[in-house]
C-alpha cells in the first residue's frame, strides 16, 4: 500500500470494480418520472462519501470467495439505508451542512427531504429483495428498524444531563453500528459463509460502527471537523448528549455543572459558550478519554476478524478499524 494511500482507498482496489458497479446500481435506481427524487438523492449520494458501509459487504463477500452479482445489490441497498437516514437526520438536526456541502433540507425544505429518504428506503428494499435471500432481507429490514429506534432513543436523551454513558452506547450502537454489522454480515451470508463467520464479520462491524461514532462524537468538539468538511459544535447547538459530555458533565464542579446545565438542559447557549464547552472537554480529558473509548472497540473489531480467512481483504479490513480511530488526527 502507497504511503498516500488510505485503507478505505486500499480496500476498494481490492474489490475491483465492484464499487464502480454499486454506483451503477444506485443511479439506475434513483430514477424517477419526479424530477426532485433523482436530483436531490444525487446530492447526496455523488457528494463524495466514502462509501464505507457497501464497501464492508463487497469485501465480506471476496472474503468468503463469492463469485454472483447479487452483492452489489446488498451494497446499493446498504448504502441507500445509510443516504435515507441522513436526509431523515439532517432534518431532524437542523443540520446545515452535510460533508461539506449544504444538506439537502436546506436546498430543497425539510419535507421533500424526509420524502425523498422515504423513496430510497423503499428503493433499497426493492435490492434487497432482487438480491434473492430471505435471511439477508430479514438483516437488513431488522438494522433498519434498529436505525429507527437509535434515533427515536437519541431524541429522548437530548438536554438530559442524566444521560448515561450505558445510554448513550445503546444509542449509537442502534443509529450507527447497527447498520455496518449488518453490511458485514449480509456480505458473508451472501457468499455461503458458515454461522459462525457470518457472526464474526457483524461482530466486526458493530465494534467499528462504534468506534466510528465515539470518534465522530469527539471530533465534533475538534478543529479537525473544518478540515473535514463538517460545522464545528452541531452537537453542542443541537444539546446532544454525547459521550465527551456525558464524562465532562459527570465530574463537573458546580459552576461547569451550572454551565452545562444552562446549555445543554435549558439551551440557552450565548456567544463563547461553544468555545468554553471545548475547552472544559479539552482540560478535563473527555475528548482524549472518548478517543480511547474508541481505540478499544477497534481493537475488538480487529479481534473479531481472527477466525476468518488470511489474505489481502483481512488485513484491509483490520487497517480500516485503525484508520476510523486515525481520523482524529
Amino acid at each position: 500500500m502507497g504511503a498516500s494511500t488510505s485503507p478505505v482507498e486500499n480496500l476498494a482496489a481490492l474489490v475491483g470494480d465492484d464499487l464502480n458497479a454499486v454506483d451503477a446500481v444506485l443511479h439506475s435506481h434513483m430514477t424517477s418520472e419526479v424530477a426532485l427524487i433523482p436530483q436531490l438523492g444525487a446530492h447526496l449520494v455523488d457528494s463524495g462519501g466514502k462509501r464505507l458501509r457497501p464497501l464492508i459487504t463487497l469485501a465480506a463477500a471476496h472474503l468468503f470467495g463469492y463469485a454472483g452479482t447479487a452483492h452489489l445489490r446488498l451494497a446499493g441497498a446498504v448504502e441507500f439505508i445509510h443516504t435515507a437516514t441522513l436526509l431523515h437526520d439532517d432534518v431532524v438536526d437542523e443540520s446545515a451542512l452535510r460533508r461539506g456541502r449544504a444538506a439537502a433540507n436546506v436546498l430543497w425544505g425539510n419535507k421533500p427531504s424526509v420524502l425523498v429518504g422515504d423513496f430510497l428506503f423503499s428503493r433499497a428494499f426493492q435490492l434487497m429483495v432482487e438480491a434473492g435471500s430471505l435471511s439477508v432481507l430479514g438483516i437488513l429490514s431488522d438494522a433498519s428498524a434498529i436505525i429507527a429506534e437509535g434515533e427515536v432513543m437519541q431524541l429522548r436523551t437530548a438536554k438530559n444531563l442524566n444521560t448515561t454513558e450505558a445510554d448513550y452506547l445503546r444509542v449509537i450502537s442502534a443509529k450507527t453500528a447497527a447498520l455496518f454489522a449488518a453490511a458485514a454480515k449480509s456480505g458473508a451470508m451472501i457468499a455461503g459463509a458458515s454461522t459462525e463467520d457470518c457472526q464474526a464479520l457483524s461482530d466486526y462491524g458493530l465494534n467499528l460502527g462504534i468506534a466510528f461514532q465515539l470518534v465522530d462524537d469527539a471530533l465534533d468538539y475538534s478543529g479537525r471537523q473544518a478540515v473535514m468538511g463538517k460545522a464545528v459544535g452541531d452537537d453542542f447547538r443541537e444539546s446532544k448528549m454525547t459521550l465527551p459530555v456525558i464524562l465532562a458533565a459527570a465530574r463537573a464542579s458546580d459552576d461547569e455543572r451550572r454551565f452545562w446545565r444552562k446549555t445543554m438542559e435549558v439551551g440557552v447557549q450565548d456567544e463563547g459558550d461553544l468555545l468554553r464547552a471545548i475547552e472544559l472537554l479539552e482540560r478535563g480529558g473527555a475528548l482524549a478519554e472518548t478517543i480511547d473509548r474508541a481505540r478499544i472497540y477497534a481493537s475488538a473489531a480487529r479481534a473479531a476478524l481472527a477466525r476468518v480467512p488470511e489474505g489481502d481483504i483481512k488485513s484491509a479490513l483490520s487497517e480500516i478499524a485503525d484508520f476510523v480511530v486515525e481520523r482524529a488526527y
